[in-house]
């Protein structure tokens, strides 16, 4: 399998279908929003032009009322890759969720149940203290991990802290556990771009979006704002408008903004992984680098 990395924005879509078809093969999203078929703007889903004609799997075949998390997606993609190395010597994954494409090539840790008591503390403290009483107990209970992960990431720190509690072990201790055997090898590309030029397309992403009915998207799902899939840049921000928070310039900068810091968090994830990294700024012209670099 050769997965195909990088920030949103960096040009992921037409290398990997360009490699796709030189492979004669197909391509596994590892997005954790492009698979919800009632958001399509927003997540910058691509295009059946832009696909053109190669088979792509997790695109929109998803709704925002299912469950389905990077567990799912391991357990479904295993599922579909040994199907399709039937048919093939080589298959492609792309997309920027960092934590799917682990749970797939690596497999995910195993974590205690999270009894209800732990819920209900962590909660108390976040709706009490905020975003600096969980990260003041999680440097408490488990400063190793407080370390490494995103403080700015209220998600990422309730959850650390709910096992720490349910389990009275730091989150740390059950990382790096898994000894997920695959069948399969995996390499991969990590796409980069110099930074100014990915916040430039960034910014003009966001542009090409609202003109695209990002607005009209966003309202047709407000009603729906409270589900984990619309916990996301580029529609909480919408929904802090229709609140009359943000005037419609403001939502629009902020959903640069935002989308720029989730692209450098990206950046940051897979850095620290095993990869080849090549420097894009014509995607045409790299798929002889890529090639030699697959060889």
């Amino acid at each position: 399998m050769v997965y195909i990395a990088g920030p949103t924005a960096v040009g992921k879509t037409a290398i990997s279908v360009a490699l796709a078809k030189h492979y004669k093969t197909e391509i596994i999203s590892c997005d954790a929003r492009q698979c919800y078929k009632e958001m399509y703007i927003g997540t910058a889903v691509p295009s059946e032009e832009e696909r053109d004609g190669v088979p792509h799997h997790f695109i929109q075949n998803k709704s925002i009322h299912q469950h389905f998390g990077a567990g799912d997606f391991e357990k479904e993609g295993l599922v579909l890759l040994a199907e399709l190395f039937q048919k093939h010597d080589t298959v492609l994954m792309v997309g920027g969720s960092g934590l799917y494409a682990q749970a797939l090539i690596e497999g995910l840790d195993v974590f205690p149940t999270v009894d209800k008591t732990s819920i209900n503390i962590v909660s108390n403290i976040y709706q009490t203290k905020g975003l600096e009483g969980l990260q003041k107990a999680l440097a408490e209970k488990d400063p190793d991990y407080y370390q490494k992960v995103d403080l700015k990431n209220p998600r990422r720190l309730i959850r650390a802290l709910q096992i720490c509690e349910s389990a009275q072990k730091p989150y740390s201790s059950f990382l790096g556990q898994s000894a997920a055997v695959r069948h399969f090898s995996t390499q991969t590309i990590l796409l980069s771009l110099e930074r100014s030029k990915l916040y430039n397309r960034i910014n003009q992403r966001v542009e090409q979006m609202v003109a695209a009915g990002l607005e009209e998207e966003a309202r047709r799902l407000y009603p729906f704002r409270a589900l984990p899939a619309l916990q996301t840049v580029g529609y909480s921000e919408w929904f802090d408008h229709f609140e009359g928070k943000l005037t419609q310039e403001e939502t629009i900068a902020e959903i640069q903004k935002n989308t720029r810091r989730y692209a450098k968090r990206q950046m940051t994830w897979f850095q620290k992984r095993e990869s080849t990294v090549i420097q894009t700024d014509k995607q045409v012209s790299l798929i002889p680098q890529l090639l030699k670099s697959l060889s």
